[in-house]
């Protein structure tokens, strides 16, 4: 039995997400089926996590493992002829038998993408959300920093975010490595969260929240005791699910063998 882990890249739009569902076409089982047939074997794929219909991603692992002796070069390139355009295997490697894309992460850092001028580029539209207003950057700032450590985020959690068939012994606590807002060009902004693991919903949950703050239509205080009230209902509205874009995924070691 051979032991895959693919770096993998797609644009959303045209998906429910990245897991498999009944009548929905999906990032997973375009995937599944692309190597099922190249291997002529039945393949299960293990996602780094779960994204969201609408979401995107540069950095998207997973891995599956089968008994197809078929060279990895003819893999890769049979893979990538077999699926739409949206979706692309950018490397894959054979690895130790004991890495699984999901298991072995240590940490992922998601991007979310804002414009702010009056008129958004329709060339953006797919990937950027449009909040034509001025921000107040320093206040975004401010609550980007409150967030940063170890906290619970039950605030930033919807429901059913939790897998209840594993028990991680930490509930709603995360720890953000990470959180920076940077200028990517005129009117445009960028978040980046670099985490641990995060909650269904939690990064575009965080990023409603703070557009409020930048806004002034919420204070930092405000902010700081919707973290701390650990209630969904406090906080904002999630953020569209297009401007979140799944950057890495990040691991102990390399993992090629």
């Amino acid at each position: 039995m051979r032991n895959f882990k693919l770096t993998i890249a797609f644009d959303g739009t045209t998906f429910s997400g990245w897991q498999k569902q009944l009548n929905a076409p999906t990032v997973q089982e375009e995937l599944e089926n692309a190597l099922a047939t190249i291997t002529n074997d039945s393949v299960i794929l293990h996602g780094a996590g779960r994204t969201d219909a609408g979401v995107h991603a540069l950095g998207m692992v997973a891995s599956f493992q089968t008994e197809s002796q078929v060279p990895l070069p003819e893999l890769l390139r049979g893979a990538n002829a077999l699926l739409p355009s949206a979706i692309r295997i950018l490397s894959m490697d054979e690895v130790e038998h004991d890495f699984h894309a999901r298991f072995s992460a240590t940490s992922k850092t998601y991007y979310y993408h804002i414009e702010t001028g009056t008129i958004q580029s329709p060339l953006t539209r797919l990937y950027a959300v449009h909040v034509p207003q001025e921000l107040s950057i320093k206040a975004i700032q401010q609550s980007l920093e409150i967030i940063t450590g170890t906290h619970d985020f039950a605030s930033f959690e919807a429901s059913g975010s939790r897998d209840k068939t594993i028990t991680t012994g930490r509930g709603s606590v995360r720890t953000i490595h990470r959180a920076i807002l940077s200028e990517t060009g005129k009117n445009s902004l960028r978040f980046e969260f670099t985490g641990d693991g995060f909650l269904r919903h939690m990064v575009r949950n965080i990023v409603g929240t703070i557009l409020e703050v930048g806004k002034r239509r919420k204070t930092i205080k405000e902010f700081q005791t919707i973290l701390a009230a650990k209630d969904r209902s406090t906080a904002a509205a999630t953020a569209p699910a297009h401007g979140l874009c799944l950057k890495e995924v990040n691991y102990k070691e390399s993992t090629p063998r």
